[in-house]
């Protein structure tokens, strides 16, 4: 999950966990939440990207105060059925490609990357906040007896700079991964997606070649199209969520970012933590296979899934998938 605060790729004058918007008008589409949430949400014509301490891919963890780390597990739901529900999907491919070595690009607290090592992957894992982290660390610490976790690599790392943060293989990893829609909360503040080819071609310089690549993101051709997300979600089955409201920002009229608000049912010790906001920019699916196809060239043979389902066998998914191969 990527700092951009690095000193290669500046952003001055934006906080990292809000965006101004000086040019954006708000159409008559837009979905508003809640009052109470939407006051504390736009301050002083400063719409709030997500909760303050709320970690996410792309963006400075600055303001974490580790509150959303441990809410975070809650909204994940049971992490063993979590991850069953695309674990089989997952293992069976790395494995069908004879991948040793992954690099979970955006490991959070490092849900993935423990079900790919207890599955017997070398994995390296990185992520923007050190909260989310600190979590992670504390999972190597644990099961640091295991093999397979004494030799976990764990590093801070941006995906605009991953060439310098990353320590890879010679050649590159066998395969890169970036689930849990984690790209999508990289927003576009150039107006032309230039971070987002970036970041895709240093993905690709991950990846050795004949590797694969795996990133997935939310169907936000539905959500644009109802203005909410399918009622399934194939990765959290929390029982604490208790209502999301969505939200859609239009510049330029056009869509240009996606504001889901929860609120959680949870009990008093995360009673200050009920409600949190996580924003994202709204790739198409066709806009997403772009991306892929520009960073890895035409040779590279590109598969999208839908819920890990052939494409034209479920036509309302809540995520695609997209499998790249690089070329050899």
């Amino acid at each position: 999950m990527t700092n951009f605060g690095h000193p290669s790729h500046p952003t001055p004058h934006l906080s990292p966990v809000e965006l101004q918007l000086p040019t954006c008008k708000v159409f008559p589409q837009i979905l508003l939440p809640t009052s109470s949430m939407a006051s504390s949400g736009k301050v002083d014509g400063v719409f709030r990207m997500r909760s303050l301490g709320t970690a996410t891919a792309g963006i400075t963890d600055q303001y974490a105060d580790g509150k959303a780390a441990k809410v975070w597990q809650l909204y994940i739901g049971d992490q063993s059925s979590r991850t069953q529900n695309y674990k089989t999907f997952l293992v069976n491919l790395l494995r069908q490609k004879r991948v040793s070595t992954i690099f979970d690009t955006a490991c959070g607290t490092g849900v993935d990357s423990v079900m790919l090592l207890e599955e017997g992957f070398q994995m390296t894992s990185s992520d923007a906040s050190d909260k989310m982290l600190k979590v992670a660390h504390k999972t190597r610490w644990e099961r640091r007896k295991e093999a397979s976790f004494e030799d976990w690599v764990i590093e801070e790392a941006n995906w605009l700079t991953l060439e310098d943060d990353i320590e890879k293989p010679a050649g590159g990893f066998d395969a890169v991964i970036c689930m849990g829609n984690s790209f999508a909360h990289l927003p576009d503040f150039h107006g032309d997606q230039s971070d987002h080819k970036k970041c895709f071609e240093n993905f690709n310089s991950m990846v050795k070649p004949g590797g694969i690549f795996i990133i997935d993101h939310r169907n936000y051709d539905y959500i644009l199209a109802n203005g909410k997300s399918p009622a399934k979600n194939i990765y959290y089955n929390s029982s604490h969520i208790q209502d999301i409201k969505t939200s859609v920002l239009y510049v330029n009229n056009k869509p240009n970012l996606i504001t889901l608000d929860y609120f959680m049912n949870v009990d008093a010790m995360y009673a200050d933590s009920n409600q949190f906001r996580l924003s994202y920019y709204p790739h198409t699916l066709q806009g997403f296979s772009s991306l892929c196809r520009e960073a890895f060239g035409p040779r590279a043979k590109h598969t999208v899934y839908a819920d890990f389902k052939p494409l034209n066998v479920e036509p309302e998914p809540s995520f695609y998938i997209h499998v790249v191969e690089k070329p050899l």
